[in-house]
């Protein structure tokens, strides 16, 4: 049976502008290939044949693109925010009616290149029984996710002190910092937990994960095995991942 998926491609990319001054920023390319079919590529290699892609600026755009290209063979659903972005977590409440269900959801942002066996995670996540499992790596930020026993137990921002959910009292000996990756897996399940926490369409889904990790069972995954990841959200880091990628084949 395939599997589900969800790319996020709706961002304004403000950050790779001039590139985006005339396309949406999941069709900025890197050495020849946008960002979406990279991504696609790699989420439809780790067996997701039913996949949703939500599309606002220049939402038309990608319309056109997956049409051009016949859908890659799969079957591809755009969830269309023209009329208003959502963010993440509104995204994935607008996309319920095809990702609900009780099949896994592989959720990927459409800026992030990543050569990590997809597969491993998604098999990782239902072994585990979590209702989220989020890509975790050590990295340099201002703001991290808490863990305790590869469980998430919160956030906090190391430059300002800052920690959430609030009462939680960071411990450095027991909880490890790490960084979100920009790749996920749901349950189906967790779109009751979703529903009751927005308070209005547009809300992203970090801060859900974050005020709802007491309630709902949220792992970190940090593979084994070393892997590239790329995120190409801005136009120093494009050029950086370009150059990287070109070494690596990838």
């Amino acid at each position: 049976m395939g599997k589900k998926a969800m790319i996020f491609a709706a961002g304004l990319g403000t950050r790779l502008r001039p590139l985006t001054d005339h396309k949406p920023k999941a069709l900025v390319e890197i050495n020849g290939v946008t960002m979406l079919e990279r991504v696609l590529r790699r989420v439809i290699d780790a067996g997701c044949d039913d996949i949703v892609v939500n599309v606002c600026h220049f939402g038309e755009q990608i319309i056109d693109f997956l049409a051009a290209k016949n859908n890659f063979g799969v079957t591809i659903h755009i969830s269309d925010e023209r009329q208003a972005l959502l963010d993440t977590g509104g995204g994935v409440l607008a996309a319920r009616q095809w990702l609900e269900g009780d099949e896994d959801i592989l959720i990927h942002n459409a800026d992030i290149l990543t050569d990590l066996d997809l597969n491993a995670m998604m098999e990782f996540h239902a072994q585990s029984g979590a209702d989220a499992t989020l890509l975790v790596k050590p990295r340099n930020t201002a703001r991290y996710l808490l863990f305790e026993r590869g469980q998430m137990c919160g956030w906090t921002n190391i430059q300002t002190g800052e920690v959430k959910p609030q009462g939680l009292v960071y411990d450095a000996e027991k909880m490890q910092i790490l960084a979100f990756g920009g790749v996920h897996v749901i349950s189906g399940r967790i779109f009751g937990a979703l529903e009751k926490y927005a308070t209005e369409p547009k809300f992203s889904i970090m801060p859900f994960y974050i005020d709802s990790c007491r309630d709902i069972k949220i792992m970190g995954y940090q593979p084994a095995e070393d892997y590239q990841w790329h995120d190409i959200g801005k136009i120093e880091s494009l050029h950086a991942a370009e150059e990287a990628m070109r070494e690596q084949n990838m």
